[in-house]
């Protein structure tokens, strides 16, 4: 029989030993992503696999707000974020400081999720886009890569909160295995 386990025993860490603690090589930047439920439930997975840092851009809401809280349930304070007026204007930062961007978008030449392939050394941005319109063509044509999560059902997108805990999951699979409690 199996017992859940009470959060004391999962050894969770503080707000300020997360803030210590060492970071997974990524950056998730979202462009004009206009849910606020879908922020925080990003934030909110950003902090379970502890990302460097969210982008926020353009219309994309920033902390704090009432909505963003209720799905991030205080990952918000975890979690270091940044405002840009544009994920073009963030996409560029990140590539001086030497990250290797990818926007995860359905686009020729993308590399499937499943056949992503890191180095250990590099660091690592993704970008996630509108729930609408999906990343701007403006950002793909400046990104280094794209990403595509494969789908074979009906639907043609996946919901950018979901996405972004796909894409992070295989990230941090892939980046902190040395890491792993």
């Amino acid at each position: 029989m199996m017992r859940k386990l009470r959060t004391i025993e999962m050894h969770r860490l503080t707000v300020e030993e997360f803030k210590e603690a060492e970071k997974l090589p990524l950056v998730v930047v979202l462009d004009d992503v206009r849910s606020l439920y879908n922020v925080g439930s990003v934030f909110r997975s950003c902090d379970a696999f502890r990302i460097s840092a969210i982008y926020l851009c353009g219309i994309t809401a920033c902390p704090p707000h009432a909505e963003i809280h209720k799905t991030a349930l205080g990952a918000e304070e975890s979690i270091a974020w940044r405002y840009f007026a544009t994920a073009e204007e963030a996409v560029r930062n990140l590539q001086t400081k030497g990250f290797f961007v990818y926007s995860i978008e359905q686009a020729e030449g993308s590399t499937k999720l499943h056949h992503l392939t890191l180095e250990r050394r590099q660091k690592y941005a993704v970008v996630l886009g509108n729930e609408v319109k999906g990343v701007h063509q403006s950002v793909v044509d400046l990104s280094d890569g794209c990403l595509e999560i494969p789908q074979w059902g009906t639907k043609h997108s996946l919901n950018v909160s979901v996405a972004a805990g796909m894409v992070v999951w295989e990230f941090a699979k892939q980046l902190l295995q040395p890491l792993q409690p």
